[in-house]
């Protein structure tokens, strides 16, 4: 009787009419379309002449309008499009399915298995773009995450429901560093989006970064570089989407993006599509407008939280181009690798002195924030007096702090440094480091 009650009342909420247009040009990645109504965001239908072809309909997204033309940008390739193609709206934005069976799955963006199997039973259905969370509703932060990095546990503690950035070059070691990051960490589920990569990379990162264990707990989802710029925005936003669900369930998530870069471009391209003027570097002012509405859904709520790092490819290892610069001013701390580091060697190639956690200060110890200062004093002392160590113009004796510093240079970069697949708890990092501390302390 309940169950029936139930269907009468959803009935009159039915929309029982469909809304129609038709294709009219087609212009390099937009498709205009006459009708049908519908909103910024709405998912539509394009359907194609049935001449043999393997796939009869085609999504797209409603990205702008120009007078009575409805300008849409497909997820997948326009090469079957026709003029006077049906096109079918939903008048709804993009949903996918999501839930704990998903764990092990590798998506795509639409949130399909990219293995071609079928979607498990028992999924709830999300929207993949959704407003942040209330400011007032985010508790502070105030618990440790460890991460089983050395040189991020001691020297640039993250907080459970912190957003970090890693800022590199090409080839420095950030997927690495990330596949470091999801097998060690204490989090309760990773969900790691890799946008614009090569096609290649993705299945190495899942079996050689990531491994057999780290899958176990993780949710991929992967757009590579060779798909429309919708669909790698749409990666972004469905990644973030799949851990908001699981924050909202109670869990600690950990979400991984490489690379939010990539995200920016591919906004790049469709705001230049559909007639954003250039501005700063030639990134449209939709870009910057984009990139705090997926920062910021991150973080705590009253659920849960989700933990992020997200990378960032800086252009010529140029920290203050424009995507770095504005991923920095929103983010709650960054991780910068140096490619100097890795060329000689020392792995992970975080340049700590580059590097901030905004947090550590609130969730690490006294003693813990202390030992990482006087590690951090002593290795500054010497990066400045490096090139003078280096050509043998400095004398011993002459300053104390110095000579302290060439002393524990060697101690603080073998802290640093660690194994692709080692495995270090927080404890051991942190007696580690405050060991160290008071050694120097005490030189």
């Amino acid at each position: 009787m309940k169950k029936a009650e139930e269907l009468a009342a959803f009935i009159p909420k039915m929309n029982t009419f469909k809304k129609f247009g038709r294709v009219i040009r087609v212009v390099g990645l937009m498709i205009e379309s006459q009708g049908p109504e519908s909103s910024i965001g709405d998912v539509c239908h394009i359907h194609l002449p049935n001449a043999g072809k393997e796939v009869s309909v085609i999504m797209a997204e409603v990205v702008g309008f120009r007078e009575e033309i409805v300008i849409l940008m497909p997820y997948t390739n326009i090469r079957d499009i026709s003029s006077g193609c049906l096109v079918e709206g939903f008048g709804k934005p993009l949903e996918i399915k999501v839930g704990m069976n998903l764990i092990g799955k590798v998506l795509d963006s639409m949130g399909n298995p990219m293995d071609n199997s079928e979607l498990p039973r028992g999924l709830s259905t999300v929207r993949t773009e959704k407003d942040p969370p209330n400011a007032l509703t985010r508790p502070p932060i105030e618990e440790k995450l460890a991460v089983g990095v050395k040189a991020i546990d001691g020297m640039l503690t993250v907080g459970n429901g912190q957003r970090v950035g890693i800022f590199a070059g090409s080839g420095v070691g950030k997927s690495t560093l990330l596949g470091m990051i999801a097998r060690n960490t204490k989090a309760d589920l990773n969900v790691i989006a890799l946008i614009g990569e090569r096609g290649r990379e993705v299945r190495e990162f899942i079996e050689r970064d990531l491994g057999k264990e780290g899958l176990k707990r993780t949710i991929v989802v992967a757009a590579t570089s060779d798909q429309p710029a919708l669909m790698r925005i749409k990666g972004a936003f469905t990644a973030t989407a799949i851990a908001e669900y699981f924050r909202d369930k109670g869990l600690n998530v950990m979400l991984m993006m490489d690379s939010v870069t990539r995200v920016a471009m591919a906004q790049r391209e469709i705001g230049l599509a559909v007639g954003e003027p250039p501005a700063t570097r030639g990134y449209t002012p939709s870009v910057f407008s984009i990139l705090p509405k997926l920062l910021e859904r991150t973080g705590t709520n009253e659920h849960g939280s989700i933990t992020a790092f997200y990378t960032v490819l800086v252009d010529g290892d140029d920290m203050n181009e424009p995507i770095a610069d504005t991923v920095r001013g929103i983010l709650d701390g960054h991780i910068v690798l140096d490619r100097a580091l890795a060329n000689r060697g020392q792995y992970p190639a975080i340049n700590v002195l580059n590097s901030v956690s905004r947090l550590m200060n609130h969730i690490a110890s006294p003693e813990h924030v202390k030992a990482a200062e006087k590690l951090r004093d002593l290795y500054y002392t010497y990066a400045k007096s490096e090139d003078l160590i280096n050509i043998g113009a400095y004398k011993r004796g002459t300053s104390k702090e110095v000579d302290m510093a060439i002393e524990y240079e060697p101690l603080i970069t073998n802290f640093l440094k660690q194994g692709f697949m080692d495995n270090i708890s927080m404890e051991e990092t942190i007696e580690e480091l405050i060991a160290l501390g008071m050694g120097g302390g005490e030189g």
